[in-house]
């Protein structure tokens, strides 16, 4: 995620875009060049209809933004929420767990930790076993390991764990319970993590929208050359590179787990949690925050 705003100028987003702004100043070179050298005036097109195209794909592009970005914040707020549950999970095992149960206590907290590393690992894609952050805290069972969805063999470990420690007598149900619906939390937490990754926008959106742009882009010209003349090219670039960028954001933000610039900050987060549950238990050897990456970027 960037964490401070930089000053771009015109040169860089045509760098970026070089591919489209290079279209763009074809199409709009080939209309001049027909209308006005060749002198074929009958090729002018009116103004108007092409404006209401024009409409037309901004608010489309800016729908599929839009849409791109309720994804990314949702994603933020799932993992703001799995902070907070995080928390109040090591909270209740410290508080609720009698005093001859530590070894169980810190045990249950930092699986805690371990799920939130694999479920980082599992969001981008990545092998937690391969995860540094991951083999500092995880365990390594051979059931874990053949395990399908690691962070769900992790919740039901913790959930056994609670379960034999209330058959002996050790845990209230009333604590029992509660500690329950934390791990349901945790739970729809996850669930709605993979929801986000595992449905992502239609591909027909952004199919549409960049053929709507392009087909834009060559006769948009026909309608300004009249007007404009060679001027017509330019404008050309800069109204259908404007399209271009706002459906370029739509497309970075899609998914907010990947690890380009614009990605949540996951690591980040998970290193945050590890250090208040170790925090919590008394740790004072504890990793170190992640430091932000040139340029301005926090993953």
């Amino acid at each position: 995620m960037m964490t401070e705003s930089f000053r771009s100028n015109p040169g860089s987003v045509l760098i970026w875009q070089w591919r489209n702004a290079l279209y763009y100043a074809i199409a709009g070179a080939a209309a001049w060049a027909l209308i006005v050298p060749a002198g074929l005036k009958e090729l002018q097109l009116p103004v108007t209809p092409i404006s209401v195209v024009g409409a037309a794909i901004g608010i489309f592009a800016s729908f599929r933004a839009n849409q791109a970005y309720d994804r990314w914040w949702e994603g933020r707020r799932l993992w703001g929420g799995l902070v907070n549950a995080s928390r109040h999970w090591a909270s209740q095992v410290l508080a609720y767990l009698p005093a001859d149960e530590a070894p169980l206590a810190e045990a249950l907290v930092l699986r805690q930790v371990t799920f939130v590393h694999a479920l980082r690992c599992r969001l981008r894609g990545q092998t937690p076993w391969e995860d540094p952050d991951f083999r500092r805290v995880g365990e390594d069972t051979p059931a874990l390991r053949g395990s399908t969805n690691l962070t769900a063999a992790l919740l039901l470990a913790q959930l056994r764990a609670l379960a034999a420690l209330s058959d002996r007598g050790g845990l209230d149900p009333h604590r029992l319970a509660s500690l329950d619906r934390t791990l349901t939390e945790l739970i729809g937490l996850q669930g709605g993590c993979e929801r986000i990754q595992g449905t992502p926008l239609p591909r027909g959106v952004g199919f549409i929208l960049v053929l709507l742009i392009n087909t834009f882009a060559i006769f948009l010209p026909f309608a300004l050359v009249h007007d404009l003349g060679w001027v017509a090219v330019p404008v050309n670039v800069v109204v259908c590179l404007a399209f271009a960028l706002i459906s370029e954001a739509g497309r970075v933000l899609e998914d907010p787990f990947n690890l380009f610039y614009n990605g949540l900050p996951l690591h980040d987060l998970s290193i945050k949690i590890e250090r208040n549950l170790r925090e919590a238990l008394g740790h004072t050897a504890l990793p170190a925050p992640v430091a932000v990456q040139p340029p301005g970027v926090l993953m």
